[in-house]
């Protein structure tokens, strides 16, 4: 499994074509607070790379969540839905939002490994 990340604090989690994972990193939820609630995209859309697929709401703030990678909606995590704090709780676990196919690999490839995401957070 292949894990990376985008300048806006979302991860994304690929084993093959089929389904990608994609969620909020520990920062974003770090910075957000305690979520309170999550809109989720419908399955069966498609989203190009940076497209607006959801928004997270917390105490303190709503957030958008943006495409990582262009593709269409496969499933969306239910469990979240009913239970906003899983992003608080397991962010890169339980927590994740939503799988999709990739339909451009290219998208994926451009993103940030872990030491570049880290070295990015030193700058924040």
């Amino acid at each position: 499994m292949t894990t990376k990340f985008t300048a806006d604090h979302e991860w994304i989690n690929i084993e093959d074509h089929e389904a990608a994972v994609v969620g909020i990193t520990l920062h974003a939820q770090d910075a957000l607070g305690d979520v309170v609630f999550v809109d989720l995209p419908e399955v069966g859309k498609s989203f190009k790379k940076g497209e607006v697929a959801g928004v997270v709401e917390s105490v303190k703030a709503a957030a958008d969540l943006y495409m990582p990678v262009t593709g269409e909606i496969v499933e969306v995590n239910e469990a979240l839905r009913d239970n906003p704090s899983l992003a608080n709780s397991d962010p890169m676990g339980e927590g994740w939002f939503f799988k999709v196919h990739v339909t451009d690999m290219a998208d994926f490839d451009q993103l940030m490994d872990d030491p570049d995401y880290q070295a990015l957070l030193k700058t924040l």
